[in-house]
């Protein structure tokens, strides 16, 4: 079967990235390797300059031996006008215009190419999807929560989720201590195809997440299916 390796901020990020995948191929026994973080938290540590880190390294190379697509996530709310130089993505164009949440993806997906190394990226391209969230995956639990128009948010979407969270799930989402039950509870409900693709296109950054996966045509095949 096919296997997918995962490069991400955090576990928590892992548990929605997973159920996605679950809820588009319809299938809940994919290979899904977390290779940053590793499971074991406390020996291998999440955050998103490690997401960076780990795209220069050797082991992110030879991740392509044994996996054949490789899923890097990462928020943008930590790039977006960063005081760190090395990952700083500016906000706006040289006009002053505000990117538009396609617009500041690419900019990111142009920031890993320079990491990556372009002559490696343009030889695996095909086989790494990018799951870029404006700003945050939580962005991406809107559409579950809300029918009006802020399930498209893309800014100070912890907040406007806790609300809804707090009134039908009796519980929020600490941004300093996130509880990875919480993830899976919200996020299970993207591992039904059906919600997840009734939802998707809802938001901008998770539409384009799965407009990724479908650009690569990918097709689950068991290894005795003849």
């Amino acid at each position: 079967m096919i296997k997918f390796g995962l490069i991400t901020e955090g576990h928590t990020d892992q548990i929605v990235i997973k159920s996605i995948l679950a809820g588009y191929f319809n299938r809940s026994d994919l290979v899904i390797r977390p290779l940053q973080p590793e499971i074991d938290k406390d020996k291998n540590p999440g955050g998103w300059t490690l997401v960076f880190d780990y795209c220069r390294s050797k082991k992110f190379r030879e991740s392509f031996q044994s996996n054949e697509y490789i899923i890097i996530q990462i928020d943008t709310d930590v790039l977006v006008d960063s005081e760190n130089s090395n990952y700083n993505v500016p906000s706006r164009d040289e006009n002053g215009n505000k990117f538009t949440p396609q617009q500041l993806i690419e900019k990111v997906i142009e920031k890993f190419r320079d990491v990556i190394g372009k002559e490696f990226y343009d030889k695996y391209q095909q086989r790494i999807v990018f799951a870029i969230s404006v700003d945050s995956i939580e962005c991406w639990f809107l559409p579950l929560y809300y029918t009006d128009n802020r399930k498209s948010k893309s800014q100070n979407c912890l907040d406007t989720l806790n609300q809804e969270l707090s009134r039908r799930e009796n519980f929020t989402i600490d941004k300093n201590a996130k509880n990875p039950d919480s993830y899976r509870k919200i996020s299970k409900q993207y591992g039904k195809r059906k919600i997840l693709m009734q939802h998707y296109q809802d938001n901008p950054s998770l539409k384009t997440f799965i407009e990724e996966i479908q650009g690569r045509n990918i097709q689950i095949v068991e290894e005795d299916d003849w």
